[in-house]
């Protein structure tokens, strides 16, 4: 289910924080660079849940 959830959150994202910037530059929307920085930002997210904020078990 997190799995989901991120994949939501960083197309939800993505897709706001492209149209938002096209939007100030005066450029077309173009919805396949959202998909990719959300493609990316959910590895990225995956990354850091899974190893580096791994809580250490003694």
């Amino acid at each position: 289910m997190r799995y989901i959830m991120t994949i939501i959150w960083s197309v939800l994202i993505a897709l706001a924080a492209t149209y938002v910037l096209t939007s100030m530059g005066g450029e077309a929307f173009v919805i396949s660079d959202a998909l990719l920085l959300a493609a990316v930002l959910a590895i990225v997210t995956f990354i850091l849940g899974e190893v580096a904020l791994k809580e250490k078990s003694e």
